[in-house]
């Protein structure tokens, strides 16, 4: 899922100055999962801003809604006889719902309520990992299932390099070695033949260095 971070309060409230009535948005998708986005975290920072802005006696009007994802046109128009009726819309959805949201309502402010981090899940509540770069190449079949471009620290194609020690990686003693953790993968899968051949250099064509990357199923045109 694509973890994101709420912003800090007072950039959040540097952004609305000036605005009297705004719809904060929240994302039903992988933001209300790793609890940044969601209803319950739409209803509390609306609660928030709401108090700060009647301390400062500048009152501020709030519509509260939380869409299915906002990175869904479907979903997004959802919200079209809301729009209207405000001055500004804050997202609190990743970065790609914040621009589905602007492209879908053009004269109308959309701010981003959250800083979209990686992609990763959780190993507990409340703790989130980066698992992938979404580099577009992808070897977890050559590495048991594990990512050396997002887990290991120097994104090594072939590992490990001479700073693991005792299986942690040089940058921190709490850091797993990830090629410590693919060498223990491949052996326990017994295809430890997998490690032995080298990996070629990433083609990072497919990464995002050439602009805004697309995947197109035809089966799905109209």
């Amino acid at each position: 899922m694509v973890v994101g971070e709420r912003k800090p309060f007072d950039e959040i409230t540097g952004m609305l100055e000036g605005h009297k009535k705004i719809m904060v948005l929240g994302c039903g998708g992988c933001v209300t999962v790793c609890l940044t986005g969601g209803h319950d975290e739409v209803r509390v920072l609306s609660s928030q801003l709401r108090m700060a802005r009647d301390n400062a006696g500048n009152p501020i009007e709030i519509v509260e809604k939380t869409v299915e994802r906002q990175c869904d046109p479907e979903y997004v128009e959802e919200v079209s006889g809301i729009v209207p009726d405000v001055d500004a819309v804050l997202s609190m959805a990743c970065g790609a719902g914040v621009q589905y949201v602007a492209e879908r309502y053009p004269g109308m402010p959309v701010y981003p309520a959250l800083d979209t981090t990686f992609v990763g899940g959780s190993t507990k509540e409340g703790y989130y990992v980066e698992k992938c770069q979404t580099c577009g190449a992808c070897k977890l079949f050559y590495t048991g299932g594990i990512c050396p471009i997002a887990r290991c620290s120097k994104s090594l194609l072939n590992g490990p390099c001479g700073g693991s020690t005792k299986g942690k990686c040089e940058i921190d003693p709490e850091v797993d070695c990830a090629w410590q953790l693919i060498l223990d993968r491949l052996k326990s899968l017994n295809r430890m033949d997998l490690y032995e051949e080298n990996m070629a250099v990433n083609d990072w064509r497919t990464n995002r260095d050439g602009g805004p990357r697309k995947m197109i199923r035809e089966d799905f045109q109209r």
